[in-house]
């Protein structure tokens, strides 16, 4: 798939204009060759980004030297419950049981299109299906409330996106864990625990995040009433795909924030870096009114979602046995007809003779 970003996983921009700013200087002839050829791309590729441009949100964003957090309240972020700070990481739980943490943005996010690349890490003693429970990534209405959600209160108003590393129902097979999710609240939708947040999820993926010795990254993209979440987790510098849902309507000046949650079982839930990118699109004035008009986050055509979602979550005994009627149906069906046919000739055969 094409690069989600124009940047590497530091923020460094990809361009021609970083290498002359970092004193790479190029005659003046190459100079203006490199203008035509940039101006000439961005024109044919303007209806498909519609003119989108990405800038770094530093009020938004959370990196090292991590300075003030937790600290200061000069700072931007808020530290919360048994988070902590390093030079390395901000750690939100330890790998210790029943511990949760949190970090959140102080100031309300009033952008219309943004990005939020995530750079963290979940690592711990416990073994295979002996870790938990998560961690989660927010923008929400509400800011700096512990619950059982993650870390984050239940009922949330806005967007989450899960990286659930704990199975809760063992029923569903076909489900392997780590899990990441995306689910919308509207302020009276629970999490459902006890199913893994199933009956109100957008969609989600399988993300091996544990224990890796390279980077891993998350991106959430919201843009013109769609959500993009990719990963990259294998240390291959590429993003995958996890979900792609339009229709997603989340209202202006909510907040960022990390939270994390440990029972009996844990893990170390750091982040170590939380980058906004602000996205310049180009927007009618009636899709300006129509964005004024958000005010209770909301997902369109949530029941045909939900529906899909069913019939692609069929277990695999499931599948087994439909395929395996579907044949002894079949194999019926033949033999009948082979039956009714050598009557057939049979009696064809009686009328010559």
């Amino acid at each position: 798939m094409a690069a989600a970003s124009s940047r590497d996983h530091n923020g460094e921009p990809r361009s021609l204009f970083s290498l002359m700013s970092r004193g790479k200087m190029l005659p003046w002839k190459l100079y203006w060759t490199f203008a035509f050829i940039l101006f000439t791309t961005s024109r044919c590729f303007a209806d498909d980004d519609h003119g989108m441009e990405e800038f770094l949100k530093r009020e938004y964003s959370l990196s090292k030297p991590y300075q003030g957090v937790g600290s200061s309240g000069s700072s931007h972020w808020e530290l919360m419950g048994d988070s902590m700070v390093t030079t390395e990481q901000v750690r939100l739980t330890p790998d210790m049981q029943s511990r949760q943490g949190a970090v959140w943005s102080r100031l309300p996010c009033h952008l219309e299109d943004w990005e939020m690349q995530v750079h963290f890490k979940i690592h711990g003693q416990g073994k295979k299906n002996l870790n938990g429970d998560g961690l989660a990534i927010w923008y929400t209405k509400e800011r700096m409330q512990k619950g059982p959600v993650f870390g984050n209160m239940d009922n949330f108003t806005g967007l989450g996106v899960f990286v659930d590393t704990y199975p809760n129902e063992e029923k569903h097979i076909e489900r392997i864990f780590p899990y990441i999710l995306a689910m919308v609240g509207n302020g009276s939708i629970s999490y459902d625990h006890e199913r893994d947040g199933r009956p109100t999820e957008l969609g989600g993926c399988n993300a091996m995040v544990r224990n890796l010795k390279h980077d891993t990254f998350l991106f959430i993209r919201y843009v013109r009433r769609r959500l993009t979440v990719m990963i990259d987790i294998d240390g291959q510098h590429e993003w995958r795909d996890c979900l792609d849902i339009p229709g997603v309507r989340l209202p202006q000046g909510y907040y960022f924030g990390a939270t994390a949650i440990t029972g009996d079982l844990s893990d170390n839930h750091d982040i170590i870096s939380l980058k906004l990118y602000q996205l310049t699109v180009l927007r009618s004035q009636k899709e300006k009114e129509q964005e004024d008009e958000i005010t209770i986050p909301s997902v369109d055509n949530m029941d045909l979602l939900r529906m899909g979602q069913n019939e692609e979550g069929m277990s695999g005994i499931a599948i087994f046995f439909t395929v395996l009627f579907t044949m002894l149906g079949s194999i019926f069906l033949i033999v009948i007809g082979l039956v009714v046919y050598s009557h057939w000739i049979e009696s064809r055969r009686k009328r010559f003779y």
